[in-house]
């Protein structure tokens, strides 16, 4: 009898949701994730170790996976474009955050192009979306992504809140910890590969001269070029920076003769790291610390 009425309880209770199953494009916003969901769940991380975010092709199982995510946390179409058709194949009214278009989300434009490179990389004026190297969206964003899966899975909404809050202070001491070694560092012009630390030289006050390509990292123009070079002659520019997903030919051939030391490979977003959530303090610190090293050698 005990065993009868164990099994209609069971039929009759429903039982609690899993933990939703969280995919994300990149290491940053997967670190983050990582950071609310704690020991509740993993979430998925789509690009490969090493990839390029600005080209990659999702396979059969990660196009899968995103079908059949519970949520998809991703910065947007503008960085990682390969990951928007996956997402209309996904059934109506299931749950994605997009971070750029996220409300509290702080953007930026690219800087103004001549017409012939916008035509060929990025649009005038358009927003530039590698918004997670200004660690102050990523605090925000650790709030939206508790609110989502806390929508998704009420009984534990306290403890994604209490992880978002703990992640939080965390980065506000990275933060400081960033800017105390990037202190040396202002006022200091330096050249980058690619425009993708707009939001990072706004937070820290760096001055960046220029860069070699624009911020989808395709390959510049002859003038682009030609300019940037003129630029690095004067003498005024202390390092240029290859990035780790990129050729450093380049890099070598615009720093010859001109007096400006070769930084360390920078890496954005940090594909080259150990993925997990401490991946986004190893990033901006790594960044950081990159940076002063060249300038302050």
């Amino acid at each position: 009898m005990r065993h009868l009425v164990a099994l209609l309880l069971a039929v009759a209770t429903p039982s609690f949701a899993e933990t939703p199953s969280v995919v994300t494009d990149i290491p940053p916003v997967h670190a983050l994730v990582a950071q609310v969901m704690g020991d509740l769940g993993t979430p998925i991380l789509l690009l490969a170790k090493g990839a390029d975010e600005h080209d990659f092709a999702l396979r059969p199982s990660q196009a899968g996976q995103v079908a059949d995510a519970g949520l998809v946390v991703w910065i947007g179409p503008e960085l990682t474009p390969w990951l928007e058709n996956a997402l209309k194949n996904r059934a109506e009214g299931s749950a994605s955050l997009e971070l750029l278009d996220a409300k509290g989300t702080r953007t930026q434009p690219f800087p103004e192009t001549e017409p012939e490179e916008a035509d060929h990389e990025h649009e005038h004026g358009s927003v530039d979306p590698h918004a997670w190297l200004d660690p102050g969206n990523a605090k925000v964003w650790l709030g939206l992504i508790a609110a989502e899966l806390s929508t998704l899975d009420p009984a534990n909404a306290a403890t994604y809140a209490a992880n978002a809050a703990k992640a939080a202070v965390d980065i506000d001491a990275l933060d400081a910890a960033v800017a105390a070694t990037l202190l040396p560092v202002r006022g200091k012009p330096i050249v980058m590969f690619h425009d993708a630390f707009g939001y990072f030289a706004a937070r820290y006050d760096l001055t960046i001269a220029g860069t070699i390509a624009l911020g989808d990292a395709a390959s510049p123009g002859a003038k682009r070029l030609s300019e940037l070079r003129a630029t690095m002659q004067t003498g005024d520019v202390l390092c240029i920076f290859p990035e780790v997903q990129h050729d450093p030919m380049l890099v070598t051939q615009m720093a010859e003769g001109t007096g400006a030391r070769i930084g360390g490979g920078l890496d954005p977003v940090g594909s080259s790291l150990e993925p997990g959530a401490g991946a986004y303090a190893a990033l901006l610190s790594g960044i950081a610390q990159t940076i002063a090293d060249c300038v302050t050698r």
